[in-house]
């Protein structure tokens, strides 16, 4: 299944995940801190969605309530509750 999410209150612009049986098998980030996103895409494929959200969940970037892996975090869980 590919879902794609567009995220709130960050640079990023759009979040495409493809998750398989809950395992991230590809993320693809547009806009934001391109090394960093490419980074953290990476670094969640091959991991379910359960522990790339309990691991991203919360976090925050700066004076922001949010952040890009929080976004992607609750992507994750929109995700699952479509599957």
């Amino acid at each position: 299944m590919t879902y794609t999410y567009k995220p709130k209150g960050v640079c990023s612009r759009k979040m495409r995940i493809e998750l398989e049986d809950g395992v991230i098998k590809h993320v693809e980030i547009e806009g934001g801190c391109s090394g960093n996103l490419q980074g953290i895409s990476h670094l969640v494929e091959g991991m379910t969605a359960k522990e790339a959200i309990e691991r991203m969940k919360g976090i925050k970037c700066g004076f922001k309530s949010t952040s890009c892996p929080d976004q992607l975090a609750i992507a994750l869980t929109e995700a699952l509750g479509q599957a």
